[in-house]
């Protein structure tokens, strides 16, 4: 079983309500052979939701400036223990998602300002031994 970001199984948990939708995704999920996880629904934030980024420092904040690490760190814990409950040791994240981004973050600005960096959830999941794509990885590995 793989864990995958909601958001790219259809499930519309994006912070605008919406999703990003990766069809040969959505199919594992429902063949039930893979986990949808959104870390930042599991910490409590509503959907939709103001738009947050990583900050250099490691804190997450929204566009109005409210300081969000608590709940990112909880949804991120959360989805880690679901992770390991089914036995996941591969997930395909969103890119670039201050919970889910690989390799690359925003960074902060709200400037679409792009920076090296893993978002919470990918961090936690790295420290734990469990192999991470982006859904953009694992297209180009299909193909």
């Amino acid at each position: 079983m793989i864990l995958i970001s909601a958001c790219l199984a259809g499930i519309p948990c994006r912070y605008d309500g919406g999703a990003n939708t990766v069809p040969v995704l959505a199919e594992l999920t429902a063949g039930g052979e893979a986990l949808p996880v959104c870390p930042e629904v599991l910490g409590g934030l509503p959907t939709p939701r103001i738009p947050s980024e990583r900050l250099p420092d490691g804190r997450v904040v929204n566009a109005a400036g409210e300081d969000l690490t608590e709940a990112f760190r909880l949804g991120a814990e959360r989805a880690l223990e679901l992770c390991r409950i089914h036995g996941c040791s591969c997930a395909v994240l969103k890119a670039r998602s201050p919970s889910c981004g690989k390799g690359v973050i925003y960074d902060g600005s709200f400037t679409h300002t792009r920076v090296p960096g893993d978002g919470v959830f990918a961090a936690l999941l790295r420290e734990n031994g469990v192999r991470i794509l982006t859904e953009e990885e694992y297209l180009k590995t299909r193909l």
